[in-house]
């Protein structure tokens, strides 16, 4: 059995993504989320290391990647350490001890954006331009392939046609978001965090500023905009465009997301998969980066997790509507409208059956109302009572015909927090020889083959 098990360590295999391989890459915020993203389709993970990452509270240690990085490659896929800050110069050899211990580990590659790190005694491992390099020209994209990095993400701000223009430029894959937050300025050159608070986004510290309300003024002091969320935008939903943005280049589709939770990762990853499985089902010219098939025991739905409002942003053209100025919360989507309020429950009218454990919500002018079911009881045809299980502070606030939303379908919910997906690598298995020799082999689904042979004295059964 040792030898058997040893065979099949032999066919786990790293997949370079080539011209026609398409690469998933999903966030994860501990080797945990990592895991359950490869098991839910995967091609590649981004998760922090110990250090200099750029998402703060989003660091693993080497002992955790380490044990993640052979189930990684059981499948084929990727393991991408975020390296992603500005260095201070009494870092820069801690990040070289850090990248040799990485390096060990097997990781595939390196997100990194401080060009000092260019300059240190590391070993040959893969880097790959961060987001906070901010690639929006072709220049900028060149100059990054030809001083060695293999794969470049570009700013969000593209459109189909610059991207197209710095794929035929350049010999780096080409990476791109597909889907999840938007910053309002172009990733690596905001500086409004340190600004106000001295906490720096390109360190890995970022306030969150473009999330706060703010009143905007005209020139005469007269208010425009009071405590409107000005400056924070809808989340990225690329759902629409992926086959465009094949056909510009792109090979590597990035989910946004270290600090979301397990079941957004399991959920967007799902989506996505399916998404370009369905491309590459359709078209003889591409395949997935790594190995297996997947199976979900869900129905994915971006909608059911947390989003802002969602955009394509300036894909096809530049628009308008890309702000979430309401508010920067998840409120979720329109389920039907209050009837009655009382003293320790609400009647509702609804478009779609409610549950206990449910989240609901009221958005009254710039404030979400909201509560968790605790208890609902169906009252006549599509209508329910509702009983909080706390009730909400400004429940006075709520009345008649007031908009219900639900940003948590608790049975939906329930699915992602069980065994919600499946992902399997075909092995085809040959025995042959018999009397003084057996000879095993394994193939796998892509074509990889080990052959044992075992000397003795063997007879067919009987």
């Amino acid at each position: 059995m040792a030898k058997i098990a040893a065979i099949f360590q032999l066919l786990d295999k790293k997949v370079t993504v080539s011209s026609h391989r398409l690469e998933l890459l999903s966030p994860a915020r501990d080797a945990a989320i990592a895991r359950e993203a490869i098991l839910h389709g995967a091609d590649a993970v981004y998760i922090g290391g110990p250090g200099f990452g750029a998402r703060h509270n989003a660091s693993n240690s080497l002992k955790d990647i380490a044990e993640l990085v052979p189930f990684a490659h059981r499948y084929g896929a990727k393991i991408f350490v975020t390296l992603n800050t500005i260095l201070h110069d009494d870092e820069l050899e801690p990040a070289q001890r850090l990248i040799t211990d990485l390096y060990q580990t097997g990781v595939d590659a390196l997100i990194v954006q401080d060009m000092g790190i260019l300059e240190l005694d590391i070993p040959p491992i893969e880097l790959h331009a961060s987001t906070q390099c901010d690639i929006r020209t072709v220049e900028k994209a060149k100059f990054l392939s030809d001083v060695g990095f293999t794969q470049i993400v570009l700013a969000r701000e593209l459109n189909l046609e610059q991207i197209r223009a710095i794929h035929q430029a350049t010999d780096a894959t080409i990476e791109f978001f597909i889907h999840g937050a938007l910053c309002v300025a172009y990733s690596g050159q905001c500086y409004i965090s340190h600004a106000q608070t001295g906490r720096s986004a390109n360190r890995g510290d970022c306030s969150q500023a473009c999330r706060l309300p703010y009143t905007l003024k005209d020139d005469q002091g007269r208010v425009v905009s009071y405590e409107k969320h000005l400056l924070s935008m809808k989340d990225n939903d690329q759902t629409a465009n992926l086959g465009a943005l094949i056909d510009a280049g792109v090979r590597s589709f990035k989910i946004e997301g270290r600090y979301k939770d397990m079941s957004y990762v399991k959920n967007i990853t799902a989506h996505y998969r399916q998404m370009l499985d369905a491309i590459i089902e359709e078209r003889g010219d591409l395949a997935r980066a790594s190995s297996g098939r997947t199976e979900h025991f869900f129905v994915p739905s971006t909608e059911k997790t947390f989003h802002r409002g969602s955009t394509d942003y300036f894909v096809n053209a530049r628009k308008g509507d890309i702000g979430a100025f309401d508010s920067p919360k998840f409120i979720g989507l329109p389920v039907g409208e209050v009837l009655k309020v009382a003293k320790d429950h609400l009647d509702v009218a609804v478009t779609e059956p409610l549950a206990n454990g449910d989240g609901l919500n009221v958005m009254i002018k710039r404030e979400v109302v909201g509560f968790r079911a605790n208890t609902v009881e169906k009252t006549g045809e599509n209508q329910y009572r509702v009983w909080p299980n706390e009730m909400p502070a400004d429940l006075h606030k709520i009345r008649p015909h007031h908009p219900l939303n639900r940003n948590l379908d608790h049975n939906w919910q329930q699915a992602l927090t069980k065994t919600s997906s499946e992902r399997r690598v075909a092995v085809d298995i040959e025995l042959g020889g018999w009397q003084e020799q057996l000879i095993l082999t394994l193939t796998s689904e892509e074509g990889v083959s080990i052959t044992h042979t075992l000397d003795g004295q063997f007879r067919r059964s009987q």
